[in-house]
């Protein structure tokens, strides 16, 4: 295994299992993200979702192309929920050339222009989100369903990482709630040049350490629990995959 359970105890904290890699040594590519920044394409968008072009990634994460409007693309953001009702978090690696060693949602990133089957909409989004689970945390491609994938909503923001870089997205958010018809995940596979570290939460354990100054979470991460993630994490914890359904809202931009 590269991974290797440990208890996080922190002064007046529940403890939180969090899984980091048993080699701390491991040199992290650079160049591996330096490669995906000028060969992974996005899809370059207008405020309404509609698709106006791509650009390399490198491109669409400058800063001086998003202060000049000409970098919003189309991204995601998977929540995967177990059967526990807990929320699988990932640490972002310190080679991420954006946000980089933030905690931050199950995974967040872009359908790809490339990809054919990842342009349309809601549909491209899941076979990306299929792509990008394995991708980054080693979930084998036959232990995602794509049809288990719930898009709850969008929303539009921007967000400088620093000087150089940052973020401009129209980010679909994605729940991936596991049940009875689900497999369990095989989180043995890190992908150490994306993910640090992963840890499941309750709600309670994630609203203490959002609030804990040690702990650094993204920007669109905190966007969306703020705005919408624990009602959406409270009814399907109450009333399962109905209860999402009930807090869909596929015509908003917000």
């Amino acid at each position: 295994k590269i991974m290797v359970e440990e208890k996080r105890k922190r002064e007046n904290d529940t403890p939180t299992t969090t899984m980091e890699p048993e080699n701390q040594k491991k040199k992290l590519n650079d160049d591996e993200q330096q490669r995906f920044m000028d060969e992974d394409f996005v899809i370059l968008l207008n405020e309404q979702d509609d698709i106006v072009g791509k650009a390399s990634k490198r491109f669409s994460h400058k800063m001086e192309n998003i202060k000049a409007g000409k970098a919003l693309h189309r991204a995601f953001s998977v929540f995967i929920i177990n059967k526990e009702g807990k929320l699988l978090l990932q640490k972002r690696a310190d080679s991420k050339i954006t946000f980089p060693a933030m905690w931050t949602n199950t995974c967040c990133s872009h359908p790809l222009h490339n990809y054919e089957n990842e342009r349309d909409g809601a549909k491209g989004i899941f076979n990306a989100g299929q792509r990008k689970l394995e991708h980054e945390l080693g979930i084998p491609v036959k232990q995602i369903d794509v049809n288990n994938f719930h898009f709850m909503t969008r929303i539009l923001y921007q967000a400088p990482a620093n000087d150089e870089w940052g973020e401009h997205e129209l980010d679909y958010c994605v729940i991936y709630p596991l049940h009875d018809k689900v497999p369990e995940l095989d989180l043995n596979n890190l992908n150490l040049d994306e993910v640090s570290a992963v840890q499941w939460v309750s709600q309670e354990e994630l609203k203490k350490q959002m609030e804990d100054p040690k702990l650094v979470f993204t920007p669109w991460f905190k966007h969306i629990v703020k705005a919408f993630f624990y009602k959406w994490w409270t009814a399907l914890n109450e009333k399962g995959v109905e209860g999402l359904k009930e807090h869909y809202d596929h015509e908003t931009v917000h």
